[in-house]
């Protein structure tokens, strides 16, 4: 008898979509009502509701502001319907050429299957001395 993936399976396959430009698979990890918290301090930091939301006020602009842009994880925790990834951002803000690299916690809260809240911890002081000229 097959099992459905269970959550940690689905966020390790979002991440790995991420990391090869996948941003549609990504979204399909989304509830369509999620709650999307960026950092404040981050570029987009900031809440956004609802897939297309967190498309057009992160994905895109990570894509399109950044070089080599990437999050990615080293660890995932399974606390069931919350898991946590905790990795390394790293990429080039293209304005100022600067690279940033900082560390990142990441809380997922799901149910059914899909994402339904998001909350970015980050160091926020080390992405801001890319973006500074």
């Amino acid at each position: 008898m097959n099992q459905s993936p269970n959550n940690l399976e689905r966020l390790r396959a979002a991440y790995a979509a991420f990391a090869r430009g996948d941003v549609l698979a990504v979204l399909g990890l989304m509830d369509e009502n999620i709650v999307w918290e960026e950092a404040e301090g981050f570029p987009y930091g900031g809440l956004y509701h609802g897939p297309e939301a967190v498309l057009n006020n992160v994905f895109m602009k990570l894509g399109t502001e950044w070089e080599d842009y990437q999050a990615k994880p080293e660890e995932f925790i399974d606390g069931g319907d919350t898991c946590v990834v905790l990795g390394t951002y790293s990429g080039t803000w293209l304005a100022t050429g600067k690279p940033m690299e900082a560390p990142f916690a990441h809380v997922w809260k799901m149910r059914d299957g899909k994402a339904h809240a998001f909350r970015q911890y980050t160091d926020t002081a080390l992405v801001q001395r890319a973006l500074e000229a």
